[in-house]
């Protein structure tokens, strides 16, 4: 019977990789540079950085195309310094610390630079998920994050070995990523520069 159950689970393993050859699993992680912005002056944001690190996994495609999906745990920091439009005496920095799951779909166009090295241009749209913490008593009022969001990436990096890439990514935000309660005209847009590497397997 053991012997029985071994052949039908090497049998499925082998039928996968051969489905499967052009796809590949492994790890990516950066850093995140976060610029919020707001559409009316009562806060001055500034850079902060942050991290993302997940699985994920790529697809290869006849002539260069491509596709790579990943799960991300993103942590992304706000620094808000009210200003003078506020009207709220006492206000001043303060940081914003944002906790999210971002799952990326992004196509891909690989240029091969010879056997082992190359370019890839990547876009597409990347959808977020807070987890932990979606309010913020702020001395601005209660900031509170949207239950989902959708971003679009702009990535473009070198992969090296088959097995490693480096590259960068403008995340750009289609909407509004929360709201403070106290200015209900107040939109905040979280866009991000993320620097990272990818390993797979």
């Amino acid at each position: 019977m053991k012997k029985i159950i071994s052949l039908v689970v090497l049998l499925a393993a082998v039928t996968m990789t051969a489905q499967a050859q052009g796809v590949k699993f492994g790890v990516k992680g950066g850093l995140n540079i976060t610029k919020m912005s707001v559409s009316k002056d009562v806060a001055d944001p500034d850079n902060q950085t942050g991290f993302y690190v997940g699985p994920t996994v790529k697809l290869s495609l006849p002539l260069g195309f491509g596709v790579d999906i990943a799960a991300l745990y993103d942590q992304r920091s706000a620094k808000i310094e009210a200003d003078g439009d506020t009207g709220i005496q006492g206000a001043g920095n303060e940081k914003i610390t944002q906790k999210s799951l971002n799952i990326p779909v992004n196509a891909r166009y690989n240029i091969g630079l010879g056997s082992k090295a190359g370019i890839y241009l990547a876009v597409g749209p990347q959808f977020g998920f807070p987890v932990g913490d979606k309010v913020y008593n702020t001395q601005l009022g209660e900031y509170r994050l949207n239950d989902a969001n959708l971003s679009f990436n702009f990535g473009a990096g070198v992969y090296l070995l088959k097995h490693l890439e480096i590259g960068f990514t403008y995340n750009l935000a289609a909407g509004k990523s929360g709201e403070f309660k106290n200015f209900n005209d107040v939109d905040t847009h979280n866009n991000a520069w993320q620097i990272g590497a990818a390993v797979y397997f």
